[in-house]
């Protein structure tokens, strides 16, 4: 049995261009999906989020609408009852990245508000990177990614394929217009090999020990192809 750390956001909120505080968190799909492949498959999971605070879940995610309808929002929030671990997580800043397997970062607008500047992230995704332990980041939490960043100034990303929640779909939901900064453009800026693939639909790059996804679309192919590499 492998021991997978899934670092979620602890943010509420998402501060917007013009100051506004959107609702937002962990998103559902993102979290519930991955959490149901590793633990079916026999795995344990333990929960870490900056400060060791419960995380919120962006209700939005709960919606018939982004879950294909009514059964699929009463089946994610079915998950979401009894994904336990999510109300005792650990504290982000103490986690020994020795204990555990895998490393797993689900999205939500939540990771652009805390995770994007988290210094404890950053480093725990820099040795995760060095380590060659399977990584798995997915829609907006490679925003975490930003944080990766040496003394000297250099990402431990630059130069890897990876993916993320692209510019064209956060058109799409309407943000792209309020965000302070889009995710696809920074990822670009930091030296990364940015792939786009088609909007909502399943993507997932691999490289090296680096498994990302695109979106919430790409949250359980992303988990089975992890799942794959704990063996």
């Amino acid at each position: 049995m492998a021991k997978i750390l899934f670092v979620v956001t602890g943010a509420d909120h998402w501060t917007l261009a013009d100051g506004t505080a959107h609702p937002t968190g962990f998103w559902a799909e993102e979290a519930v999906a991955p959490y149901q492949v590793f633990t079916g498959a026999g795995h344990e999971v333990v929960v870490a989020t900056p400060g060791g605070v419960v995380p919120t879940v962006d209700r939005g995610s709960l919606a018939p609408d982004v879950n294909g309808g009514q059964e699929g929002a009463d089946r994610v929030a079915a998950g979401l009852e009894a994904f336990e671990e999510l109300r005792r997580p650990v504290a982000l800043e103490n986690v020994d990245l020795d204990a555990y397997d895998a490393v797993f970062y689900p999205g939500g607008h939540g990771p652009m508000e805390d995770l994007a500047v988290d210094p404890a992230s950053g480093r725990l995704l820099t040795e995760t990177l060095a380590s060659g332990k399977p990584l798995g980041v997915v829609c907006h939490a490679p925003a975490a990614l930003l944080a990766a960043t040496g003394p000297d100034g250099t990402n431990a990303f630059t130069g890897y394929r990876l993916t993320g929640f692209t510019n064209a779909e956060e058109t799409q939901a309407g943000f792209a217009d309020k965000a302070k900064w889009l995710l696809q453009d920074r990822l670009v800026a930091l030296g990364a090999d940015f792939q786009e693939g088609e909007p909502w639909a399943p993507f997932v790059i691999t490289d090296r020990n680096l498994v990302t996804g695109q979106n919430p679309a790409s949250s359980t192919p992303l988990a089975e192809e992890l799942l794959k590499r704990i063996g």
